[in-house]
């Protein structure tokens, strides 16, 4: 067996190359030589065969989810010491694009009482010189709206374009528990709220930018003595909501998305579907894991899943993501598209603790789901 120091010293690479091979392109591998340009790593002296045949045969490139992601250099982007008011930290961001270019992210501030509210950031090119708002941008109302009693959280933002305005779903919080919210805006100074539109216990909740036939559709997560799944609602009003059906089920055993699933981003509308990115959480003995999978709904039946993927795509690696308040967490709310229609801006909260970026292809997203997807088969009714 490799001693304790040596096996830490292999562990400490792996893990180092995993992350180089990461940020390359998708067709880029580490040389030999590379592999072990490290002044800390020696090869085992005892207990150990040849370095090549160990190392070599677990590179990253058979791993079919690297390059699908990259990390900005300039990670993280936002932190609580950015912000121009005392506060705890600031993560799980809705994202849009303004009309005159700039990128807005809605924060979910947390405050030294552990309560949470929404603050806008605004920057030209959606990585710095962000101009974040001097006072809270949305804060809870607990008299006219209790739901709201213990803060709102975890905002998503989809444009709608009949409306002319942001659609705002959020998690609203009480003794209730969490429920989903909605709020119309223009500008992000004036909101039209709509209150709790969802009961108890729902959340990590989207709207889709147009209705469906006459319906709009909004995307959910309630709980219940089902499970913790994905489900579909439609609403002539945006106030009463009916047709209510589950789209996406938690797995079961060891997979990585078993026991609790949510949508991530509002969904990305593609020639060929909806493109939804969700989280699964797997509990371990160390806590919970949150990771990225995704899976494709019709255009047309937004509740008919076409392929779903079974591995995870995106998962915490990084320090920021992987130490803070809730270690081992990410966590997308919001999305922005470039203007060549696939280039995909993901920004998402790092362990609870800061707001980061990802960059990706949704063009190479589908790719890998048509080689990696199948369709889905429900077992929960």
């Amino acid at each position: 067996m490799t001693p304790q120091p040596e096996r830490r010293r292999v562990a400490s690479r792996f893990a180092r190359t995993d992350l180089a091979n990461e940020r390359r392109a998708p067709h880029e591998e580490l040389t030999k030589g590379e592999w072990f340009q490290s002044d800390d790593f020696t090869p085992p002296s005892s207990g150990y065969s040849s370095p090549q045949h160990n190392i070599l045969t677990m590179s990253p490139s058979s791993n079919p989810k690297v390059g699908l992601f990259h990390r900005h250099v300039k990670n993280p982007l936002l932190t609580a010491a950015d912000w121009p008011y005392p506060v705890n930290t600031v993560f799980n961001a809705g994202a849009t694009l303004l009309q005159d270019g700039r990128t807005l992210l809605l924060c979910r501030v947390e405050d030294h009482r552990g309560h949470s509210h929404l603050c806008a950031a605004r920057s030209k090119n959606g990585v710095d010189g962000w101009e974040i708002d001097p006072q809270p941008t949305m804060m809870p109302d607990p008299d006219e709206y209790p739901e709201e009693l213990w803060g709102i959280e975890d905002p998503r933002i989809t444009f709608v374009p009949e409306l002319g305005k942001y659609a705002i779903t959020y998690t609203a919080f009480s003794v209730g528990g969490p429920c989903v919210s909605l709020a119309l805006t223009e500008d992000f100074q004036v909101f039209e709220r709509y209150g709790d539109i969802m009961p108890p216990e729902d959340k990590d909740a989207a709207l889709l930018p147009h209705r469906i036939g006459n319906y709009w559709a909004l995307i959910h997560r309630p709980v219940s003595a089902q499970g913790a799944h994905i489900w579909i609602s439609y609403s002539p009003d945006l106030r009463h909501w009916g047709s209510h059906r589950m789209i996406l089920e938690a797995r079961r055993g060891a997979w990585w998305d078993a026991g609790k699933i949510g949508l991530s981003p509002p969904p990305i509308e593609t020639p060929r579907g909806w493109l939804c990115l969700y989280h699964g959480v797997r509990r371990t003995a160390a806590g919970s894991l949150y990771r990225l999978g995704m899976a494709l709904f019709d255009l047309q039946k937004p509740e008919e899943c076409i392929l779903r993927g079974n591995s995870w795509i995106f998962g915490p690696e990084e320090p920021y993501e992987r130490y803070g308040d809730v270690d081992n967490v990410v966590f997308p709310c919001g999305y922005t598209l470039a203007p060549d229609g696939d280039t995909l801006r993901l920004y998402y909260g790092g362990a609870d603790t800061c707001i980061a970026l990802a960059t990706a292809s949704v063009r190479k997203l589908l790719e890998w789901l048509d080689q990696n997807g199948k369709p889905t088969v429900k077992t929960v009714e």
